[in-house]
């Protein structure tokens, strides 16, 4: 369900880690650059390291995943290249609710005030409702300290207050641009193609490129196989300001299926 999606693409940066860890790299030195956007403005260092080659990693997409990771690797000393095609605060539906796991892989990763500031609201449990009966399913929350719970909260906010955090590391740097291609020679990906904001399309090039622009991202079928890829789910959400009985029964009446609520601010 789209509600696990937060936790669980945080959690999978901890898979990723494993293959970086392995490759040390010696002290480069740091250029200042920054980064303008409409909304906001991202302040970062690019280090120049040796042959020229400044980037150990280029991260495609900076979502949840890509946020997390590029702020994981930078505090491990990795030079790392995100390319985001829109660092604006995104406005859509989509992983409003992140389960208390998920907010403990945010301390694992020292993210935990991502969630501060953005008007987030604890999720202590779930409420079940049918034919009439309701009962309460609280999260086993007992053995944690009191700020570990769910959180609710407008995903934009969240997935800006984790980009500004990567991106204020020196060797972090977030570049908006749109991915057009990857660079293969000889079975292996040197790097990526990619459009700027201004029409120009440079090629940035790292040992590691991982691409982590979403469910339909547009470099998915030259790395998937089968090429055909299927979207066998969907789901219908959206925000409103009174959750009355007409509602619930237009709901239940037009859309028989599992239907989540949260608080959002």
């Amino acid at each position: 369900m789209d509600h696990y999606i937060a936790g669980t693409l945080i959690a999978a940066v901890f898979l990723l880690l494993f293959v970086v860890r392995r490759n040390d790299s010696k002290k480069p030195r740091k250029v200042s650059t920054t980064y303008k956007t409409q909304n906001d403005v991202f302040r970062s260092s690019v280090n120049a390291g040796k042959n020229g080659s400044p980037t150990d990693v280029i991260i495609v997409g900076a979502g949840v995943a890509g946020a997390a990771l590029a702020h994981t690797l930078g505090k491990d000393g990795r030079r790392v290249h995100v390319i985001e095609r829109d660092v604006t605060e995104p406005d859509r539906i989509v992983g409003e609710l992140l389960q208390p796991g998920g907010y403990l892989k945010l301390v694992e990763l020292g993210l935990e005030d991502c969630v501060e500031e953005i008007d987030a609201q604890q999720v202590l449990g779930y409420a079940l409702f049918k034919d009439g009966k309701s009962t309460r399913l609280s999260y086993p929350l007992e053995k944690f300290h009191a700020d570990v719970s769910g959180r609710s909260f407008h995903n934009g906010r969240f997935i800006q207050r984790m980009r500004e955090k990567a991106a204020s590391l020196p060797n972090v740097r977030l570049e908006q641009g749109t991915v057009t291609s990857l660079l293969e020679e000889n079975g292996t990906i040197k790097g990526v193609q990619y459009k700027t904001k201004d029409g120009q399309e440079p090629r940035a090039y790292a040992p590691l490129t991982i691409v982590c622009d979403g469910c339909f991202s547009n470099l998915r079928r030259s790395l998937c196989k089968p090429k055909q890829i299927l979207h066998p789910s969907y789901s219908i959400q959206s925000v409103v300001q009174r959750f009355d009985a007409w509602l619930m029964y237009l709901v239940r009446r037009y859309l028989p299926s599992v239907m989540v609520k949260w608080p959002i601010i």
